[in-house]
Parts: structure tokens; C-alpha cells; sequence
């Protein structure tokens, strides 16, 4: 199973490459998490190239209008994809979000929070959740009830 991370916008800080590093080198063991930044344009064209790199993925779309999960839930779902042996797409908007066509298409809309974030720290908040959520499915102490 690949898990891909699809990301409008090419420069991040500092801070969130240090951080999503982080959180994926610790994944590198058991999961894969590539990273593909594509650069921002009008929303349209976002779009365009968002669905044609999506494929046949299972599609994830971060958006704020989607469904939350607790953290236990969400490794309870990640472990039925792991089990399904599908691939993964999240995709991470721009600063306009995500085309109506995407999100139709997405197995799944998901809401980190009924907060607005930057997209930047939505990268750093992904990968920190999808550890999360395997340290769960391995009974791996970080993550405490």
C-alpha cells in the first residue's frame, strides 16, 4: 500500500518540513508517506491536476466542511485500508480549497477541526495523526487514553 500526501503550495517554513520529516521518518518502518507539493494555481487547473494524480486512490480530502474522527476511530479506519491494501491520497487545498469535482469524488472528507488551519500546518497535523494512528494499531505508547 502506498500512502501519498497531495499538498497545493511548493514553500513551507522551516518548521513544517522539520516537523512532517519528523512524523514520517517515524512511520518508515511499517508506512510509507510520500509527499507530492504541487504549486498553486487557480483553483480549476488545482483541480485538474489534483484528480489526475488521485487515479484510482482511495481519496481522502482534507476539507473543513467533512466529518471528524476521534483518534481511535481513525486508526480503526486506517487499519481496514492497511487490510484492503489500497492505495492513499489525502489532498490538501490551496488557499482557495478544494474543487466541488474533488470532493465528490473523495471516499471520505475529513475535518482535522471545525477550525480553519493553514494549509502548512495541516501537512504537520496529517502526519502527526497518521502516526498517531499506527502507534494505536501497534500498541506503541505514544498515543495515551
Amino acid at each position: 500500500m502506498r500512502v501519498r500526501i497531495l499538498a497545493v503550495g511548493t514553500r513551507m517554513p522551516e518548521w513544517v518540513t522539520t516537523a512532517y520529516d519528523d512524523y514520517t521518518r517515524r512511520l518508515r518502518a511499517s508506512m510509507r508517506v510520500d509527499l507530492e507539493e504541487l504549486p498553486v494555481r487557480n483553483k480549476a487547473d488545482e483541480e485538474k491536476r489534483l484528480i489526475e494524480r488521485v487515479g484510482d486512490d482511495y481519496l481522502v480530502a482534507l476539507d473543513e466542511h467533512g466529518k471528524t474522527r476521534t483518534t481511535v476511530d481513525l486508526a480503526k479506519w486506517l487499519g481496514e485500508r492497511i487490510q484492503d491494501g489500497r492505495n492513499l491520497s489525502f489532498v490538501i487545498g490551496g488557499p482557495d480549497g478544494l474543487g466541488p469535482d474533488l470532493l465528490k469524488q473523495a471516499a471520505w472528507r475529513w475535518s482535522l477541526s471545525p477550525l480553519t488551519f493553514p494549509h502548512a500546518m495541516v501537512r504537520v497535523m496529517l502526519a502527526e495523526q497518521l502516526y498517531r494512528a499506527h502507534s494505536v494499531l501497534h500498541n506503541h505508547p505514544y498515543h495515551r487514553e
